[in-house]
């Protein structure tokens, strides 16, 4: 078993170029950037000395559980993709952190980020789960992410409802291609609460075969500047907008139109509110009350 530790930083001549006048406690101090990745690692040991590191590269590893980081309070990227990490444990001392990287290992539940306040990128796309199983958010962290979260990637994880996501108003790229997407009213309700979104990538979902999938979308993320991987011109925004608010407008005025249709039937109407017909009684005996309908309807007309 591997265990990153200070002893194989001090085994990795890649690291350890020891500066002229410092010993190697002085040295770890001065470590802001540590590359492990692709090592055979299983295990985080103790680099509690490594006091100043700000970017940490682990991904590509044997990595099952997150550990001993508590110490790395000035980390602002960590880059764990690619290991067999199962949850997200032990990364609330890591309040400066801003980008995480997780993609590619078997997390089932996006948890444990309440405390990261400065995140502004997550990456947990193609996580290994189980035949049937999909990633899913805890409600917790999604809500403590609302007001930083600008990137997130969650591309083939399974997932069928992005509902939850509706609260990461800050979101400015999101991936979510090679899901189970189906349900176009559903999108255009959550992109309604992105208006910052300008990038976005669904390729791969059923609901890219929906009809004017494309169209829609454009019109709901005003600031989208790219779908699927093709840009959005101006030209075909600003046609689009404005086809859809001619489409509104026209429907409104049918909507008008119709309620003042039917203004005189429920008039004529009140007459016989109640007077059910009784046996013997045919619409065309009803003919009898015709005289008594005209004089309420020239009263009506009078006033």
């Amino acid at each position: 078993m591997v265990h990153l530790t200070v002893d194989l930083i001090a085994k990795s001549r890649k690291h350890f170029k020891k500066k002229r006048g410092l010993s190697f406690p002085e040295y770890l101090k001065t470590l802001t950037h540590l590359h492990f990745s692709n090592k055979n690692i299983e295990h985080i040991g103790d680099l509690s000395r490594c006091t100043n590191l700000t970017v940490l590269y682990l991904y590509d590893n044997n990595i099952t559980y997150i550990g001993n980081l508590s110490f790395a309070s000035n980390l602002t990227h960590l880059y764990m993709q690619n290991n067999s990490i199962t949850h997200i444990d032990n990364l609330h001392n890591l309040q400066n952190l801003s980008k995480l990287y997780l993609g590619g290992n078997r997390i089932a539940v996006v948890e444990g980020l309440e405390q990261l306040h400065q995140l502004k990128e997550l990456h947990v796309e193609n996580q290994r789960l189980t035949p049937g199983e999909k990633l899913l958010f805890d409600p917790r962290t999604l809500d403590s992410l609302a007001e930083s979260l600008c990137v997130l990637n969650i591309n083939n994880n399974n997932i069928d409802d992005i509902r939850d996501l509706a609260v990461l108003k800050e979101l400015q790229h999101f991936s979510a291609a090679d899901n189970k997407l189906c349900s176009i009213e559903e999108l255009e309700d959550v992109f309604s609460h992105w208006p910052q979104l300008f990038l976005m990538d669904l390729s791969g979902n059923p609901v890219c075969k929906k009809p004017k999938y494309r169209d829609r979308l454009i019109t709901v993320c005003t600031s989208l500047e790219a779908l699927d991987g093709r840009e959005i011109n101006d030209l075909t925004r600003e046609f689009l907008i404005n086809w859809k608010a001619s489409k509104e407008a026209k429907k409104k005025k049918i909507i008008s139109m119709m309620s003042g249709a039917l203004i005189p039937y429920s008039l004529t109407n009140e007459f016989n509110m109640g007077q059910d017909l009784q046996p013997g009684h045919s619409h065309a005996n009803m003919q009898r009350w015709k005289p008594q309908q005209s004089l309420r309807t020239e009263k009506f007309q009078f006033l």
